[in-house]
């Protein structure tokens, strides 16, 4: 019983770590604008995640275009930047610094 309760609590332990490890990060998303997408738009990030509020970010991210508003909002963007590991950390950024917000980046 003792060994049950042991790998039970081992088990939660990892997949705890492993689940926080996953999930979006909004300062490797202010790095990933910094060093990928900057140059691209021509506008600081705070400048770019204050194009629309939270709600509106949470919104053109659940529909599944993200991607496609910042192509918007910045055309010289590259598709090699905007993938599938990237993205979420953007969103993140983006969400956490909207213009409605009250947060301000350093970049």
């Amino acid at each position: 019983m003792n060994k049950i309760v042991k790998v039970a609590l081992s088990a939660a332990l990892i997949l705890s770590v492993g689940a926080t490890a996953a999930s979006a990060d909004a300062d490797k998303g202010l790095k990933l604008y910094s060093k990928k997408l900057k140059d691209a738009c021509g506008i600081s990030g705070a400048a770019m995640a204050g194009k629309h509020t939270q709600g509106q970010w949470n919104e053109i991210n659940k529909g599944g275009n993200l991607a496609k508003e910042i192509k918007t909002i910045c055309p010289k963007a590259s598709d090699e930047d905007l993938n599938d590991k990237t993205l979420p950390h953007l969103y993140d950024f983006f969400y956490k610094f909207g213009s409605d917000s009250g947060n301000v980046p350093s970049c």
